[in-house]
């Protein structure tokens, strides 16, 4: 199989309520100017990152572009033909994938894809724009990742629904506890803060006790009375607009850019795998379809998860991200609540995951997520991550990209040069 490489990329500066660059009602800008558009988040991600890697778009063979709910929250489909907008990509192969929040991952396989079949530079772009509709409306606009004629009816906001009944099963077996969701959450947020592209790099500190409380400041907010009482306000992911793109080439097409070795990572492995929507998971205290993406990922590269030394896995609510480090196998079953009580996964740890603060506090606009998360490892090996980079330059990373309820799910394994 050819050898891909990230030559590199760009992230924008994810943002959304309580960002300070959000305008909204009382912001001092309101009226005077507007939040970007889902079509400038993915010109501007295109144009940042040929800017970062020196790209001459001319050589681009195929673009890629991640997005689920454009046509919902922006009225916009068709986003292939958005990223071709700059001059120097006109008449290029260019296609929107959508597979829920891993739409973006999707779309970085089909760059690397693209590669293996004998391309020698590729794009994959994601983005989303999620504040244009009230959080009720976007809340039924992404329960669209679910199976929305069985699932609605759960709750007004049906995937903080689904996770706080994982989260149940989870409660009763004694898999882990609520307390060590909120030790993910105060791990987030001290990431998030020491990232200044982080939508809630300006929040306040979060402490466990804050996160660990239930209460008017961090309230029990659905209202399914059956499962209210297993998620926070802290326990989910942000509401949040950006975009990113990643620039993949083989060999021949880093002679091309110009592009050195030595400013690149290789892609060592690579999988995809999808659960059936139509039903509910057989255990709610794994994640069966994000296992298998990454066990076949990490047999591709011929590593352990024990060879890692960084990883960004899919945090969309804190309990997801226990239940990903078990997924990945940086835990073993039952074991990955040690992980977060033990600071493993904390910056100064053996494993730090999600280190710019994850879905949680850098933010998840979802077509971008599943790009920022292989940029981000980029960033790690080639030092570029500022006040939160790591001591130790990683030589050996993975990132864990999930689409639904844990129903589509891709790993990416990567290996710095």
């Amino acid at each position: 199989m050819r050898r891909v490489f990230i030559a590199g990329g760009a992230l924008t500066t994810f943002i959304g309520k309580g960002h300070p660059d959000f305008v909204h009602e009382k912001h001092k800008d309101f009226g005077k100017r507007s939040n970007p558009t889902l079509e400038q988040y993915i010109t501007s991600a295109v144009d940042l990152a040929a800017a970062n890697t020196k790209l001459d778009l001319k050589l681009v063979d195929q673009v890629a572009v991640g997005n689920f709910c454009g046509e919902l929250f922006s009225s916009q489909g068709h986003l292939g033909a958005v990223a071709t907008a700059h001059k120097d990509l006109q008449y290029k192969p260019s296609m929107r994938v959508e597979g829920a929040c891993a739409s973006g991952a999707l779309a970085f396989q089909i760059a690397v894809n693209s590669i293996r079949a004998g391309g020698n530079v590729a794009l994959a772009v994601g983005a989303e724009v999620q504040s244009t509709v009230s959080s009720r409306q976007g809340g039924d606009f992404l329960a669209r990742a679910s199976h929305y004629a069985r699932q609605r009816s759960m709750d007004d906001f049906v995937f903080p629904c689904i996770f706080a009944r994982r989260m149940k099963h989870i409660a009763a077996s004694k898999h882990f506890t609520m307390e060590d969701t909120a030790r993910v959450a105060v791990k987030a947020y001290a990431n998030g803060a020491k990232n200044p592209l982080a939508h809630m790099h300006k929040a306040k500190p979060m402490t466990f006790e804050h996160c660990n409380t239930a209460g008017e400041k961090n309230p029990n907010f659905l209202k399914n009375e059956e499962y209210k009482q297993f998620l926070r306000v802290t326990d989910c992911s942000q509401v949040t607009d950006g975009g990113a793109a990643v620039v993949v080439a083989s060999e021949e097409g880093l002679k091309a850019m110009g592009r050195d070795l030595k400013d690149c990572i290789e892609i060592t492995g690579l999988a995809c795998a999808c659960g059936s929507l139509l039903e509910d998971p057989a255990n709610y205290l794994e994640m069966d379809t994000s296992k298998a993406a990454a066990a076949k990922a990490l047999g591709q590269a011929g590593v352990k998860p024990s060879d890692l030394q960084v990883a960004e896995v899919h945090d969309c609510f804190t309990i997801a991200e226990i239940l990903m480090y078990e997924a990945l196998g940086i835990a073993a079953f039952g074991e990955g609540a040690k992980l977060i009580r033990e600071g493993q996964t904390n910056l100064d740890g053996r494993i730090p995951v999600n280190t710019g603060g994850g879905l949680l506090s850098f933010g998840h606009p979802v077509g971008a997520t599943g790009i920022k998360q292989v940029l981000e490892v980029y960033r790690q090996m080639k030092g570029q991550c500022g006040d939160y980079q790591l001591r130790v330059i990683p030589q050996l990373g993975a990132a864990l990209n999930m689409g639904g309820d844990d129903k589509t799910a891709v790993c990416t394994v990567m290996r710095n040069l």
